[in-house]
């Protein structure tokens, strides 16, 4: 890539008040993504107590059908892959700034439009629920290519892993922030309503599960402001754009401190003849040379793409169903549902997310914004996909034999909790940062958001089929609306399996970044398979170095390279 001056200053600034400011503020669209996603479980057992109340007469509870949960949280997922793949791709062509704010505003809109769910009858009500959390989705999945392409561009080369996992790290605390939005909305409607019976559901339940779900709009609609006001990357303005003079003055009204010369108009032009004038013998920028659906980038950035993305999918399998297993493993700890109301079976629901989350994925994001500029990406990634097999097989060794009826065993959370934390210290971090830091710049969102999606199809698998395949084989053990399975024990080894696979994959085919440039990243790939190229910043520094003149700059060029026949026309 072309030494432009502003792109290495950004990779040797020291760190700065913006750079925290830019992780708040990129991160709380994540903290608002696992806001809306995490909330969901025990707003579902507050719709179930709501709208499918027993009409038999029976002393039990209503209790939301597998299809529905199913179906909510499906598209939920479907969302968050158009979201990837559409927002992804505009990032890298409408800029990463203007994209950004669009993303933030869907966000707003469809959590209030999925607190009002227009109706108050059952299939209005759920089918108008469907519609705005797809919509939620795709805004979702739209600030993950975003945010990850965002900051990994305003970041300096010594502590960009940090500052990326810092952003993603706000998941951990989006998650806390919905078990406390819930807990607190549960509690004050429980005392509210003056504490009701257990299968005497109130009305206000209606309005609970609302005022949750329109909750996640709050923190999005409070950084929609700063998010707004955040300059386009110097990257993008450069690389993209090619307008140099403007991306060093953007990035000089955020980032005050920089070691950084002036630049000239005289550079700007001349790195601009670099990308647009083959006719002096200048080998043409790459982006103008290759598109993304061209052989070309296969063979630069196919094998990183696939890399990335296959990771996301096999990680993103064994993360959801954990996250659904939860169920499984709270249930024992709490009251049975016959003995609590509707909001009471809320709270323990969201008091269990807590846990998890102050004990192992909070953590576990923590020491991989410590570990991932010293360790490296690639080994934390294999450390963590390792870890998490084995603790999923440990789980699923002795489950049917003892873990069944020892459910409140103090192991088995630890055991249980560790998968969080290996997973968060690992893949669930790392392959959100490889995919902002592997691929040219007009291809960064684009390609981040391509291995997002394939994460998201993996999260359907796993929070659906597994959800399905998991219940037990012998049909009076199932749980209420759901077809026999493969079994928990069956489901914890395939997903241990689905671990090693993705172990396997790090191994062969996911390369280090750690304190290189991005723009470095990119030339070693594009060396490695087309050695005999010319290099485009060596070219940039022969041109700056020329005479003013066009003729001298021509001859001058011909006295210092070797002829060859497709370089000039007669």
């Amino acid at each position: 890539m072309p030494p432009i001056r502003v792109l290495t200053a950004l990779d040797q600034a020291r760190t700065q008040y913006y750079h925290f400011k830019a992780i708040v503020i990129a991160g709380m669209g994540l903290f608002t993504d696992s806001y809306d996603l995490f909330c969901i479980a025990p707003v579902m057992k507050l719709i179930g107590r709501v709208y499918y109340k027993p009409q038999d007469g029976s002393a039990s509870p209503g209790v939301t059908p597998p299809a529905v949960v199913s179906a909510t949280v499906g598209v939920a997922l479907l969302g968050a892959v158009a979201g990837n793949l559409v927002f992804g791709a505009l990032g890298d062509r409408a800029g990463r700034r203007r994209v950004y704010g669009a993303s933030l505003l869907l966000m707003v809109c469809s959590s209030v439009g999925s607190g009002f769910s227009v109706c108050r009858t059952r299939g209005c009500a759920l089918a108008s629920l469907c519609l705005f959390r797809f919509l939620l989705g795709v805004a979702i999945g739209g600030d993950y290519p975003l945010s990850a392409t965002i900051m990994s561009e305003f970041s300096n080369r010594r502590t960009r892993g940090a500052f990326i996992a810092a952003v993603f790290s706000m998941q951990g605390f989006g998650i806390l922030a919905s078990s406390g939005v819930t807990m607190a909305v549960a509690a004050a409607f429980d005392r509210y309503t003056g504490r009701r019976a257990p299968l005497d559901t109130p009305e206000a339940a209606d309005l609970a599960w609302r005022i949750i779900l329109m909750a996640g709009a709050v923190p999005a609609a409070i950084t929609f402001y700063w998010r707004m006001g955040m300059p386009e990357t110097a990257r993008f303005t450069a690389l993209v754009e090619h307008d140099v003079v403007k991306a060093t003055n953007d990035i000089g009204r955020v980032l005050t401190d920089l070691d950084l010369a002036s630049v000239t108009e005289e550079e700007a032009a001349a790195f601009r003849r670099t990308t647009s004038l083959p006719q002096f013998g200048l080998v043409t920028a790459p982006s103008a040379s290759y598109g993304l659906f061209s052989r070309r980038f296969l063979r630069r950035h196919g094998r990183d793409l696939f890399a990335c993305a296959a990771a996301w999918f096999l990680l993103d399998i064994p993360y959801y169903s954990s996250t659904l297993f939860q169920s499984q493993i709270y249930r024992p700890w709490y009251p049975p549902e016959e003995h609590v109301n509707a909001f009471q079976e809320a709270f323990n629901v969201a008091k269990f997310q807590a846990i998890i989350a102050v004990a192992s994925t909070i953590p576990g994001y923590f020491v991989a914004v410590l570990l991932i500029d010293r360790v490296g990406r690639r080994r934390l990634q294999l450390a963590g996909f390792l870890l998490m097999a084995v603790f999923l097989f440990a789980l699923a060794g002795p489950y049917d034999r003892y873990w069944r009826g020892h459910a409140k065993d103090a192991w088995y959370i630890v055991l249980y909790a560790l998968t969080f934390f290996s997973a968060n210290l690992g893949p669930n971090t790392t392959t959100f940062i490889l995919p902002a830091e592997l691929f040219p710049a007009r291809f960064r969102s684009t390609c981040h958001g391509i291995s997002g999606a394939a994460g998201k199809l993996g999260a359907l698998i796993g929070a659906i089929g597994f959800l399905w395949a998991s219940q037990d084989r012998d049909k009076k053990k199932v749980l209420a609306g759901y077809e026999p399975g493969i079994g928990m024990m069956y489901a914890l080894i395939i997903l241990g399996g689905i671990c090693l696979l993705g172990l396997a994959v790090t191994y062969v085919l996911t390369p280090e970044t750690m304190r290189r440039s991005l723009e470095e990243n990119e030339s070693e790939h594009g060396q490695n398979s087309h050695a005999g190229e010319n290099d485009v910043g060596q070219r940039f520094q022969e041109l700056t170095e020329l005479p003013k003149s066009p003729a001298s700059m021509v001859s001058s060029h011909v006295s210092t390279s070797p002829i060859h026949p497709h370089r000039f026309s007669v």
